[in-house]
């Protein structure tokens, strides 16, 4: 499999992934969202959204600390429950030739009771 293969196989992937995967630019235009992202926010527009503003969705406490994260370039972890399911949301700024292009967040559904384990 040469890199071109690869790389439509990785973006193949990505799109089925069990859990939502959502891209931003540096000004909070949402660049990508894979299957299950589009799922989440159907509520919202779905894929109709892409291109659109994160801030259009997001406000008060939401809004401020997404704002915070696009400006000092900083992660965000922690977990909601909503409607009986719990979610670990992961923000990550993510880089294009080693500069600041945005972030990408992962929301991963996770038991109501999970395992931490301490290793050494």
């Amino acid at each position: 499999m040469n890199s071109t293969e690869f790389l439509n196989e990785l973006s193949n992937m990505v799109m089925e992934l069990p859990f939502a995967v959502t891209v931003c630019d540096t000004e909070g235009i949402i660049l990508y969202m894979n299957d299950q992202s589009i799922s989440t926010f159907q509520k919202y527009g779905g894929a109709s959204i892409i291109g659109t503003s994160l801030f259009l969705y997001h406000h008060g406490p939401a809004a401020t600390k997404l704002r915070e994260l696009l400006d000092t370039s900083t992660k965000n972890a922690y977990t909601i429950e909503k409607n009986g399911i719990k979610k670990i949301i992961y923000q990550s700024p993510w880089y294009k030739k080693g500069a600041f292009a945005g972030l990408i967040e992962l929301s991963l559904e996770i038991p109501m009771e999970i395992a931490h384990f301490i290793r050494e």
